[in-house]
């Protein structure tokens, strides 16, 4: 369902966009190479970053780059602290066709409104707004890893920092009901990490007690990625996750300072109910049901 829609507004963007084209804002190179080397930009950017960031093989972004060297656009050279890293960088033409680009692409956007009503601009400037964010929802990747894995520790930490700011008294995680690593590893329990771009944008985590409620925990979203339906969709996943390991039901403690996840848990049917463990820093506790 939709899967025609999505391939006819995908035709119609590549042919307005000029994405077919060789010669791509008239300066003699195709979309690909004109992408790199806008995205390099003024400070440069490291080879892997350029691949994860627009999610392309290593091979295909090395003939980019190759090419955009052999004009004198762009070297490659090993990064200053350390030389394992690629680094990309402008050269002085480098920088003077990226900022051609920017005024050719100005006009090119320009152009596209230019025909248009006032009423017809607003509304396709609110309807790009819209796809961009939903786009970007679809690019975020969800999956189960060891929480022992760096970008993992990066989520947990940024959880832990959070609710230090949050909450009124801060958080301790000594203080605190455990889930360490130990419990968050199968067959004990597990941890979801959302990634976007290569990069930790969030996670999620369930206890798993063989046929007694899971406990979900350690929920966290990056603020650069809220607004993308992100905890719905990890809180989502890990339902579906306990169910998969028999779990009747799953639950959760909370702060009342959390409000958006308060909120969350009450539109995704969680329901308030007696305090079921003695977590010093909650004053909400939810469970929902996973029989229905």
């Amino acid at each position: 369902m939709g899967v025609t829609e999505v391939r006819r507004f995908n035709r119609l963007v590549t042919q307005r966009v000029g994405a077919l084209q060789e010669d791509y804002l008239a300066r003699g190179r195709p979309l690909g190479e004109d992408r790199l080397l806008w995205e390099i930009g003024p400070d440069g950017c490291d080879v892997r970053s350029l691949r994860a960031r627009l999610d392309l093989d290593s091979g295909y972004v090395s003939r980019l780059l190759r090419s955009l060297e052999r004009a004198g656009l762009v070297r490659v050279e090993p990064g200053a602290a350390d030389g394992r890293v690629r680094m990309a960088r402008l050269t002085s033409d480098g920088l003077a066709e990226r900022r051609v680009l920017d005024a050719r692409s100005d006009e090119f956007a320009a152009a596209i409104l230019e025909p248009l009503s006032k009423g017809q601009r607003e509304r396709l400037i609110a309807a790009m707004d819209d796809v961009t964010r939903l786009l970007t929802a679809s690019m975020v990747r969800v999956e189960l890893v060891d929480p022992r894995l760096p970008a993992a520790q990066y989520c947990l930490a940024e959880y832990f920092a959070e609710l230090g700011r949050r909450f009124d008294a801060g958080f301790d995680p000594a203080r605190s009901i455990s889930a360490d690593n130990a419990e968050l590893t199968p067959p004990a329990g597990l941890l979801l990490l959302a990634t976007l771009h290569g990069e930790p944008v969030g996670c999620g985590a369930l206890k798993l007690h063989s046929d007694e409620p899971a406990e979900i925990k350690r929920m966290w979203v990056s603020p650069d990625a809220r607004g993308l339906g992100l905890g719905r969709r990890l809180l989502a996943e890990l339902e579906r996750t306990a169910a998969a390991h028999r779990a009747p039901a799953v639950r959760l403690e909370t702060n009342h300072n959390l409000t958006e996840a308060i909120a969350l848990y009450r539109s995704a049917g969680y329901q308030e109910v007696p305090a079921f463990n003695a977590e010093p820093y909650a004053h909400h506790w939810f469970e929902k049901s996973l029989n229905a």
